[in-house]
């Protein structure tokens, strides 16, 4: 049975929330999981991604396979920017910087994908979004600078913080054209057909670092459960969600649901890895919770007779 608007719009909202749960996962992974090499555990979590979405989106991908040729050089970029650079960065950066902190420079990619937005695609910006931009940015900084404003002149960054703000900034521009380079695929099927390319964008990258660095260690059960966790929670579970409230809501409004990121972070980090919340966590989330509101809600319609 076909899914109402209204209830697809609900579904939205709610995966609003849950979304960025599932990739913070990927953000403690990164810390925890450093006995796979980078390289590696993005590429096995791409196929297992491929791999679990395939049998059911195997008919779609058939009907439309001359869409597929139409569109692969979207796919490939796309596989680039959110799978690549999204994936192995965060595990590289990950390596010599703390959870929060990835969580902390994610939550500022919505503001990239605000401006890109506005630049690009003349996206309307409310003085509401602003706003709730402004109150979230503001929350960021306070975790950031521990609820001193003097530690802004005294902040210095590690090598995996510069590669977690790489990722960051891909991860803007994957969510503005994710939604404006037009495709005849579902959400999932093209999520599909992007995890495939994204595997095939990181295998060259996986094999050098086997050959120059190191290997995956095939052997281990560990291995194989790092890859199912990273590609099925935060891979089909987050990429899934996210794509879908791209669709339903767009990326202006989708994107700065990551500013919950570094809450959910904090939380997991605080239970799994022993990195205890602080007072400046607290102010950070009473920023953030009504910038995400003022940011993502709907604009009141214009009166009759008004406007351009």
């Amino acid at each position: 049975m076909p899914v109402s608007p209204l209830n697809r719009r609900r579904l939205a909202w709610f995966l609003l929330l849950l979304s960025p749960a599932l990739f913070s996962v990927n953000m403690l992974a990164a810390r925890y999981i450093t006995f796979v090499p980078p390289n590696a555990l993005a590429l096995g979590r791409w196929l297992v991604v491929a791999m679990a979405l395939l049998p059911f989106v195997w008919p779609r991908l058939i009907a439309n396979r001359h869409a597929l040729a139409r569109e692969w050089p979207d796919l490939l970029l796309f596989g680039a920017l959110g799978m690549w650079v999204c994936g192995a960065f965060v595990y590289i950066g990950g390596r010599t910087t703390p959870a929060l902190n990835i969580g902390l420079i994610y939550a500022a990619s919505p503001i990239l994908v605000v401006v890109l937005g506005r630049a690009l695609y003349y996206e309307p910006l409310g003085a509401g979004r602003l706003a709730g931009v402004a109150l979230c940015l503001a929350g960021v900084v306070a975790v950031f600078t521990r609820g001193n404003a003097a530690n802004l002149l005294t902040m210095h960054f590690t090598a995996g913080d510069l590669w977690i703000a790489t990722a960051s900034a891909c991860w803007g521009v994957y969510s503005v054209l994710l939604k404006h380079r037009p495709s005849a695929l579902e959400p999932i099927t093209r999520l599909c057909a992007i995890a495939f390319a994204g595997a095939l964008v990181i295998l060259p990258f996986a094999i050098g670092e086997a050959l120059l660095w190191e290997g995956p260690t095939l052997g281990e059960w560990r291995t194989w459960a790092a890859w199912l966790v990273v590609g099925l929670v935060p891979g089909v579970g987050a990429y899934g969600a996210y794509s879908f409230c791209i669709r339903e809501l767009g990326p202006s409004r989708t994107s700065v649901s990551m500013y919950l990121g570094p809450l959910y972070v904090g939380l997991l980090a605080w239970m799994a890895l022993g990195e205890s919340p602080q007072w400046y966590h607290l102010l950070g989330t009473l920023l953030v919770l009504p910038g995400l509101f003022l940011a993502t809600r709907q604009p009141a319609p214009q009166a009759a007779g008004k406007g351009a």
